[in-house]
């Protein structure tokens, strides 16, 4: 929105509405545009970055390339308000280049009541893509979608993403100024239609994985109820092959899933047609990542793996490998389902709600519990064993709900043995279950609080036998909890409505499998 133009003796005033990024969130900026007489000169003030200083060159040529001209004899002054709200990147270009000609008089203000503008130009005028243009889209719908909101043409299609907004696409800053003079009523500028997405390819399938059962009930419970996942093996025995196959067992995503993840790939540079709704994203950086590249950070902040992993999985493999900073900066997504990044000058809330799965060999050497075959037999000592095990420390694995060891398949057997279920059927058994908890809580079982862990329906035998097991393997409060929502997804699973002492005796046999872990 673009106030009425104000002239007081030689001075003249307009404000239009344009929006910042500040981590996922898009709070509104008023650009301020004020022209007075005096020393001719370009002032930008409001708490602006580099890029956004460099704004008054590049509006000032694009201006005069679009033969609009610019007001070399006047005093202009841009305000970015609020003045304490940090502005990046060049996305203020276009908003500033609308102000000075409202301000000037060349675009009558009344038209452009009820409108935000965001947009990076060229020197020639060209309107260049801007980074997060969907969390622009995503914010001014959580502010009621009143206003129509002008882009460049490729953002515009990316922003179109979310329904029921007015989106307006353009290529260069004349087309913009053009639909905003005297003629018909309206913003005389094409309605964006949403980016297309690509086409879904089917994922790797489960039937490719012969044997290895508990661990394919594991991978199936995991989905079902959201838990984190631990694949704990010799080298060779399937923990990647099986963490692969979590993705295309886990229910489509729902519109504001889809949103949020594709926003999320937007503001870390992707594109932003790079994701098609109903696919969960897959992220699997590699164990020689910082733990700034797995939470996020920069200036200004940026998401990291886990966040862009949002909807669907994080796979780390060769876990122990990863630094121990990185991996305890898991604990909070883990258990809140989003990452703060807290710096000097600002503060950062990404979602960071994600399926967590992971592979780890169960020694240095990797062939601890693998047949002596070929010359390949553990010789780790035990203290080489516990320090490598140890980097995985008990507050962390306290919060990965699964943890089930993938044994060694002798070559003889393995090729002996038939195709597993196809992933189609247990994804069918896995969304009826899902269907069950969302219908109970809401939420998945893995986030259920403790209050409603307490609510759950549990037979006084399955309590009993749980707080007995409990208490024998030594387990914290936290621990009980998860292996109690175990049991609810394994209930579900077989359309049972309380949890059982069958139900628990199979939770418990995915606990900790680390030798003194």
């Amino acid at each position: 929105m673009v106030r009425r133009r104000r002239t007081i003796a030689g001075m003249s005033l307009a404000v239009v509405r344009s929006r910042s990024l500040v981590g996922f969130e898009a709070p509104e900026v008023a650009v301020e545009v004020h022209l007075a007489n005096g020393l001719p000169s370009f002032t930008l003030v409001g708490l602006a970055e580099t890029e956004v200083k460099e704004s008054r060159e590049r509006v000032r040529a694009a201006l005069l390339h679009s033969g609009l001209g610019f007001p070399h004899n006047r005093r202009v002054t841009v305000n970015l308000a609020p003045a304490d709200l940090p502005k990046e990147s060049g996305r203020f270009d276009l908003p500033m280049a609308i102000g000075i000609l409202a301000a000037s008089g060349v675009i009558d203000a009344a038209r452009l009541d009820g409108i935000e503008f965001a947009g990076e130009l060229s020197l020639a005028g060209d309107l260049r893509p801007i980074r997060g243009a969907l969390a622009l889209g995503l914010a001014l719908r959580r502010a009621g979608g009143a206003r129509t909101l002008v882009l460049p043409a490729e953002s515009a299609a990316a922003a179109a993403q979310v329904g029921t907004l007015d989106i307006r696409g353009a290529r260069h800053l004349a087309e913009v100024v053009q639909s905003l003079l005297p003629g018909d009523e309206g913003l005389a500028l094409p309605r964006a239609a949403p980016a297309a997405a690509t086409s879904l390819v089917p994922g790797p399938d489960l039937s490719d994985v012969r044997g290895q059962a508990a661990a394919k009930r594991a991978l199936e419970i995991a989905a079902a109820g959201a838990h984190a996942l631990l694949l704990v093996g010799p080298p060779g025995t399937g923990k990647s092959m099986l963490a692969q196959r979590l993705a295309p067992l886990l229910p489509p995503m729902d519109e504001e899933e889809a949103l949020a993840s594709a926003a999320l790939l937007g503001l870390a540079g992707a594109a932003a047609d790079a994701v098609a709704f109903g696919r969960r994203p897959v992220r699997a950086p590699h164990h020689s990542a910082s733990a700034v590249a797995l939470v996020g950070g920069g200036s200004p902040p940026r998401p990291g793996e886990i966040s862009l992993a949002h909807g669907g999985v994080l796979f780390l493999d060769e876990l122990p490998e990863f630094s121990r900073s990185a991996l305890e900066a898991l604990r909070e997504p883990l258990e809140v389902g989003a990452i703060t990044i807290a710096r000097a000058a600002r503060r950062a809330t990404f979602p960071a709600s994600f399926q967590f799965v992971a592979a780890m060999n169960p020694c240095p050497c990797g062939w601890l519990g693998a047949p002596a075959r070929g010359g390949r037999a553990c010789r780790c000592t035990p203290d080489a064993i516990a320090r490598y095990q140890s980097r995985l420390s008990g507050p962390l694995l306290d919060r990965i709900d699964l943890q089930v060891e993938v044994l060694a398949v002798p070559p003889e057997e393995l090729l002996g043995l038939p195709d597993g279920e196809p992933s189609a059927v247990v994804a069918a058994r896995v969304a009826a279950a899902r269907e069950r908890q969302l219908g109970r809580q809401g939420v998945p079982n893995a986030r259920l609080d403790p209050a409603g862990v307490d609510a759950l329906a549990v037979e006084p035998a399955a309590t009993q036998f749980l707080v007995q097991a409990a208490a024998r393997l030594g387990w914290s409060s936290r621990r009980v909890h998860r292996t109690l929502k175990v049991a609810r997804t394994i209930a579900d699973l077989a359309g049972a409505d309380r949890v059982a002492v069958i139900h628990v005796a199979e939770a418990l046999q995915y606990g900790r499998v680390l030798a003194g872990r």
